[in-house]
């Protein structure tokens, strides 16, 4: 099992029919826990991702009704070395 987190920023704050959409979400085989962040306006899926992909918990939060606006990106790759550093390294 490969768990993975995913972070969307969503609009409209969920009415309570789109919570209980949500939390129906929470149901599906491989969503392991689903978290609501109301001061940042962002929800946080942990998923198996050896069962579901980011794609996948898009589009069933979108099914729930939830305002989706972006993803938050949890870690930035690394930055890569400059050309001039890694050429003055290989001398």
């Amino acid at each position: 099992m490969t768990q993975l987190d995913v972070v969307y920023r969503y609009g409209v704050p969920p009415s309570e029919a789109v919570a209980l959409a949500v939390a129906r979400v929470r149901e599906v085989y491989g969503v392991r826990a689903i978290a609501f962040d109301e001061a940042e306006q962002t929800v946080r899926v942990e998923y198996d991702a050896t069962r579901l992909n980011e794609a996948t918990i898009h589009q069933l939060l979108r099914r729930a009704g939830l305002d989706l606006i972006e993803r938050v990106v949890l870690a930035a790759p690394p930055e890569p070395a400059p050309v001039a550093a890694a050429a003055a390294a290989t001398k």
